[in-house]
């Protein structure tokens, strides 16, 4: 794929607002953010609920303005120059509006003539694994199916940059592997990728860079591996230190800040987890004692998306107190 890109971001956000309403009445539902997105890259937006995600994906799109602060993509206004970003950009939003009497091969086509070099319809098809429902009305899709045409056509145009507004909603884990390796393939080729999603497990995966939205500003961003780092890691087994007397106190454990206990299992949280766990497997042996159901894993974005949620990170906290 030829780009014409200036060097630079694809995707440039800076100082964006977008409010709703005027006067007393208005909702500032972005509040000053800043985000870029460079070639070859796949950033991931998440948002607890009502965080702003979608209004400031909107704008990025070029479906609405912003209120204040400048957006770029690909070096260009995508609301001035929509023309010109709309032909070099792939756009999947959460939900499709496709005529419901066409059938699968008739709605590439027809949206395949609306562009100035579009991929071969059958390779879209083989692509999203749609080749063998290629006669079948989209009246009779399901969600999956539906959501996998969806995709087929914002990929239609070879773009430079693609957003992808929750890409595998309703889509099995077969084919959200799919997608994800189809995304992986688009970064190779040096697309960018800005995408929200749900699925915390398809932004670890999936994004070089992670930023996490909450009451419309980005309070944490960096990969998935830096926004983990200040979180502590987790040592799961089956039963409690009363069942199991021949381990010591895990809460004695070197780096363990905290234990619990839960449906008969204990959670040890570490601030090292190579340290805790080998000595909870030295002491383990030197006990005798089995540890069943072991599992051991550094902080995951779901913890730090939940500590953001549950206000419990320190930036978050910070980030709040100043808007009192």
């Amino acid at each position: 794929m030829t780009t014409h890109a200036p060097p630079g971001p694809h995707i440039e956000v800076r100082d964006l607002r977008r409010s709703y309403g005027s006067g007393t009445t208005a909702f500032e539902a972005v509040r000053g953010i800043d985000l870029v997105v460079e070639p070859g890259t796949v950033v991931a937006l998440l948002g607890t609920n009502g965080a702003g995600k979608t209004s400031a994906l909107e704008v990025v799109e070029g479906l609405a303005p912003p209120t204040a602060g400048e957006v770029r993509v690909l070096g260009l206004d995508p609301v001035a120059d929509r023309a010109e970003v709309r032909r070099r950009t792939g756009v999947l939003l959460q939900t499709s509006g496709f005529p419901a009497d066409l059938t699968v091969g008739e709605t590439l086509a027809m949206w395949a003539a609306t562009m100035t070099v579009p991929r071969p319809v059958a390779d879209a098809l083989a692509d999203l694994d749609l080749a063998d429902r290629v006669d079948v009305r989209v009246r009779s899709l399901s969600g999956g199916e539906l959501r996998r045409l969806d995709l087929a056509c914002t990929l239609l145009g070879e773009p430079e940059v693609v957003l992808l507004d929750e890409p595998t909603t309703g889509l099995d884990p077969e084919s959200r592997r799919r997608v994800w390796d189809l995304v992986a393939r688009l970064r190779g080729r040096g697309c960018s990728v800005l995408l929200t999603t749900h699925h915390l497990e398809e932004a670890e995966t999936l994004a070089d860079r992670v930023a996490i939205m909450h009451a419309g500003r980005i309070v944490r961003e960096g990969t998935p591996a830096e926004l983990g780092a200040d979180l502590p890691a987790t040592i799961r087994f089956e039963g409690t230190p009363a069942e199991l007397p021949g381990l010591p106190d895990p809460a004695a454990l070197p780096a363990a800040v905290r234990v619990t206990t839960e449906h008969g299992s204990t959670t040890v949280e570490s601030t090292d987890l190579q340290v805790t766990l080998t000595a909870l497997l030295a002491a383990a042996a030197e006990g005798g004692v089995r540890l069943e159901g072991l599992d051991a894993r550094s902080a995951t974005l779901e913890s730090v998306f939940l500590a953001i949620a549950s206000g419990a990170h320190s930036d978050d906290r910070a980030l709040e107190g100043a808007d009192r």
